[in-house]
């Protein structure tokens, strides 16, 4: 039986965007992949409207936390980097150590729901939104992964 590849979700705070991207791979292909999370300057709490946003499509990530990008910096093989915000992607080292392949290294910029203001529903549809762009995309690079 081969090992499952060690994917890793990147962000700034690793408190919406990675972490629903953490709980969709899981859920699409975690059969596949082992899948990890992490932050650039990482947060005390996933935001709860993350929370919200992966109930509502039947994913619970309740039992995820926010961690910092040097829990697994130098002690992880990653086999995929997949970075969802630019703030990370600019502060990510460019090569991850032990990755042997660059172009493993993906960049997938997403707005950051957690920025949205204006009442709890439309910063629920932010979050919607991503979550489900982030669902497409996983879609797609499964396929080719």
């Amino acid at each position: 039986m081969d090992k499952k590849k060690t994917v890793l979700i990147l962000c700034t705070e690793n408190t919406a965007r990675s972490q629903m991207a953490e709980g969709l791979l899981r859920n699409m292909a975690g059969d596949r992949f082992e899948v990890l999370s992490a932050g650039t300057q990482p947060a005390d709490a996933v935001h709860p409207l993350a929370f919200k946003a992966m109930q509502e499509i039947g994913i619970d990530i309740s039992g995820q936390h926010p961690k910092d990008i040097a829990t697994y910096l130098g002690k992880t093989f990653v086999h995929y980097l997949l970075i969802v915000c630019s703030k990370a992607n600019d502060t990510c080292p460019r090569i991850w150590p032990g990755m042997a392949v660059e172009e493993n290294r993906i960049y997938w910029p997403m707005e950051d729901p957690a920025a949205t203001e204006g009442s709890e529903e439309e910063r629920l549809e932010a979050f919607r939104r991503v979550r489900d762009e982030l669902q497409a995309n996983l879609a797609d690079w499964i396929e080719k992964a």
